[in-house]
């Protein structure tokens, strides 16, 4: 397989973390992909054609896929803001799960799939232009998801509460009727996202906030299904973020 990633920059940041490009070989793959606090627009692309477009939810759990032989995927990384202000709707029933999408969508039978960069310049020039014809955005969302995902889910819900003047009520009411779990759900599947890249190179003891090893450990098993130890061992790459975060 391989696989290559950039990271969005400026105002369209806050909206999407990055573009993937995933092309298999002569073999079916597959994997387990885990919590990582984001959805995705994924692209799947044979012999130079779109076959489907698909939406993801948001995983809260391991999940297992299967990706078929000489495909490439590529995808959009969005921030949960953006199912509000990019998709306008819920995402809620989409948890763990993912749904198909018109082949034409987002104009998307226009791009240039044969080319990483000129895709990610033009899906991203298309989005822009969206977000510029939006009516004001609530700024407590706005300062919300900015300070969790640049503190990596690494403050406490009452932090949240103070810092955007919103009530710890209404904000967990916010994410279970957005996207189907807490804010603190959300919190902790970011933290222990974070610490794939320490886990991957063999450091296999809390870089984060947890109060101990055995906290660490049991945070990690509940989010992802596996042991520190486990992901480390990445038997027959069997975690794909493992596995990329390894080739980038």
């Amino acid at each position: 397989m391989s696989y290559q990633e950039k990271h969005t920059k400026g105002f369209i940041s806050n909206f999407i973390k990055s573009f993937w490009e995933f092309e298999t070989c002569e073999n079916e793959c597959y994997y387990e992909i885990l919590p990582d606090g984001f959805f995705d627009l994924i692209f799947e692309i044979k012999n130079g054609q779109i076959t489907k477009v698909s939406l993801t939810g948001v995983w809260t759990k391991q999940i297992q896929i299967s990706i078929p032989k000489n495909i490439k995927l590529i995808g959009v990384r969005f921030k949960l803001i953006s199912a509000e202000y990019i998709f306008k709707k819920s995402i809620k029933e989409l948890k763990n799960t993912t749904t198909n999408l018109p082949t034409n969508f987002f104009g998307c039978e226009n791009f240039d799939f044969g080319n990483f960069e000129k895709f990610t310049d033009s899906i991203t020039e298309k989005l822009k232009y969206g977000l510029k014809n939006l009516k004001e955005i609530d700024s407590r969302k706005f300062e919300l998801f900015k300070i969790i995902y640049d503190r990596k889910g690494e403050i406490s819900v009452q932090e949240i509460s103070e810092r955007t003047f919103w009530s710890k009520r209404q904000i967990n009411r916010y994410f279970n009727s957005r996207f189907g779990f807490s804010l603190k759900t959300f919190c902790n599947i970011l933290k222990c996202h974070s610490s794939l890249k320490h886990i991957a190179n063999g450091k296999l003891f809390p870089e984060n906030n947890y109060y101990d090893q055995a906290h660490f450990i049991k945070q990690v098993k509940q989010i992802t299904g596996s042991t520190p130890t486990n992901l480390y061992l990445n038997e027959n790459d069997r975690f794909l973020q493992l596995t990329t975060i390894q080739t980038t």
